[in-house]
């Protein structure tokens, strides 16, 4: 168990009618990734996808609260999720980020967690970072990614996106996010952050480009944001449905589907749960039974 971990707080975000498991893997990419895996039965079962939950740029299996037990009761579906490597219990941070940190994760790191797990075939929710890993990793594992469902994430750095990083570095210098964050990230908070600050705004970085990876999404995707998402323009929305339907390799079946939540900043499936977690069933029940 992780050191960072709160028993209590597990207890009242985990529901329990799953049967959950918490661990570590070992990929075959190195590293020790902690993960939990929450289950409809005792065994796995192979004709259903998994939903696979991957975090923002500083996240942690406890900053998405309840979220994996509802999707999982709402969609019938198990859930699995895990932090990078680096962040909570997944062991230390890399000593340096490159500017293409996002597709190395999805390229590199992906991949091997979902073998370590044992894990076929996938629905990957990805917020923030981890949409802009899920976009990635949709691309490169066609034959195991069935569908995808992104929350905030990006493919370039917008104006927006800048100021947003700007406010979130004030924040840590002149309020108590850093202890707020060390609840989650140990002695590693410091590094995680300012990996994520810096990279951003990094001059080298402000050329970030996913865009050419859309076209190679072949499987079916919710495209959501908040209205008032500190870190995106709407406009990118509009960019990744477009290009994912730019695709001729699905024969026309490739349908990307956009969502603008009322009332929500940068965190969906915290500030508006109820729609986040209807909108997303909704969107797995209609894939599965047309798929």
């Amino acid at each position: 168990m992780s050191e960072y971990l709160n028993a209590e707080r597990r207890q009242h975000y985990y529901a329990a009618a799953l049967n959950w498991q918490e661990g570590y893997l070992t990929p075959e990419a190195g590293g020790r990734i902690h993960y939990i895996h929450g289950r409809h039965g005792s065994e796995y079962q192979p004709d259903k996808p998994v939903l696979v939950l991957l975090h923002e740029a500083l996240g942690h299996l406890d900053m998405w609260k309840d979220f994996p037990s509802r999707l999982a009761l709402a969609t019938g579906l198990d859930v699995f999720a895990y932090e990078r490597q680096g962040y909570g219990g997944s062991g230390k941070p890399d000593d340096v980020r490159p500017d293409d940190y996002l597709q190395r994760e999805a390229l590199q790191r992906l991949g091997p967690v979902l073998n370590a797990a044992g894990l076929e075939s996938v629905i990957l929710v990805g917020h923030s970072d981890g949409g802009s890993i899920a976009l990635v990793g949709a691309a490169e594992l066609p034959d195991r990614v069935k569908a995808i469902v992104t929350m905030a994430a990006h493919v370039r750095v917008d104006p927006l996106t800048r100021r947003g990083v700007l406010a979130a570095r004030r924040l840590y210098k002149e309020t108590d996010l850093p202890e707020r964050l060390a609840r989650y990230h140990g002695d590693h908070t410091d590094q995680l952050f300012w990996l994520w600050n810096d990279t951003w705004l990094r001059d080298s970085f402000q050329g970030l480009d996913l865009s050419g990876w859309l076209s190679r999404v072949e499987c079916p995707a919710l495209i959501m944001q908040g209205v008032d998402d500190q870190y995106g323009e709407p406009a990118q929305v509009d960019e990744i449905c477009t290009g994912i339907n730019s695709s001729g390799n699905s024969g026309g079946g490739v349908q990307a589907e956009a969502l603008m939540l009322e009332d929500c900043r940068h965190i969906p499936h915290l500030e508006a749960k109820d729609a986040c977690v209807a909108a997303i069933s909704d969107f797995v029940t209609c894939r599965l039974s047309s798929g």
